[in-house]
């Protein structure tokens, strides 16, 4: 069957407790985060690699069939700038940490910063050029010299699309469609750039970061826009992820579910995602004869 991925940028969430996570579950949240979304951004590993102990927990966790959308450490991207034999050694410890997962492992992302524009085009090509092979790669631009349909936008892409590398689509329109409301919107604006959206060159395994607004109803506006799109790449015999964004990410795993639902409206072998347990709230959890 065809596939979507969807999912949220992490797995446990307190705001969700009692919605979509169970009360007194602490510390098996990927578990129950499983059988709402099929795959998770993964944006832990992006702060630090995980530890031996915490990748055994994960894999015990998660099922067989869901997919880590993983960042690769901003000590890589970032700091490094994917410079040197260090970056290299950096990236191949980070591998060899979530080896264990295996078939769990879905495409690798490199995030780079807005600061990485058209004149460390060479190093990307340089880095891209010794990638490991096995993995599916994807890299998030976000300098707008890679956006203009310039020179470096078209080396950018003719480069990633001869080395099999997708480019991140990051989509903040719906971000953007309304003045923030939270002090978490402001910082989403902040921390998210306003660039054009681009699927010319997004590979095998394309993946759509959709950053909503604090308004629930103005985010899934913005996911149902990638139905058809989505729908296409299926077509194809790609198979798609679409992670859920939101300044305070309240509502993400429903509307993660609710643009798969969407999609296989369009897509009739889609393969469904689990029926989620119900979340049975902390209230409810005492049996009457607790009461006595």
């Amino acid at each position: 069957m065809a596939v979507l991925r969807v999912g949220c940028p992490m797995w446990a969430h307190p705001p969700w407790v009692g919605r979509f996570l169970s009360p007194g579950n602490r510390g098996r949240e990927l578990e129950e985060y499983a059988r709402w979304c099929n795959a998770v951004e993964g944006n832990t590993t992006f702060y630090a690699v995980p530890s031996e102990r915490t990748i055994a927990r994960w894999v015990e966790q998660a099922p067989v069939d869901f997919r880590f959308a993983f960042k690769v450490p901003r000590s890589i991207t970032h700091e490094l700038r994917l410079r040197g034999e260090a970056a290299i050694r950096a990236l191949g410890e980070f591998l060899d940490a979530i080896e264990p997962l295996g078939e769990r492992i879905g495409p690798v992302q490199l995030q780079l910063p807005p600061s990485f524009g058209p004149e460390s085009a060479p190093t990307l090509r340089s880095f891209v050029a010794r990638l490991p092979v096995g993995y599916r790669w994807m890299v998030e631009l976000r300098h707008p010299g890679f956006f203009d349909g310039g020179p470096a936008h078209r080396a950018v892409d003719g480069l990633l699309r001869d080395a099999g590398v997708g480019r991140v689509v990051l989509d903040t329109r719906p971000l953007y469609a309304a003045p923030p409301q939270t002090d978490a919107a402001v910082e989403e604006r902040r921390t998210k750039p306003k660039l054009p959206v681009l699927t010319d060159v997004v590979g095998a395994t394309p993946i759509v970061r959709v950053i909503g607004a604090d308004d629930p109803d103005m985010t899934a506006d913005g996911l149902l826009a990638w139905v058809a799109p989505v729908a296409g790449w299926i077509a194809e015999g790609r198979t798609p992820y679409l992670f859920v964004h939101q300044p305070e990410n309240l509502e993400s795993p429903r509307l993660a579910r609710l643009i798969h639902a969407e999609v296989a409206a369009a897509v009739s072998d889609l393969a469904p995602l689990a029926t989620p347990l119900p979340v049975v709230p902390a209230t409810e959890v005492l049996g009457q004869d607790s009461l006595f």
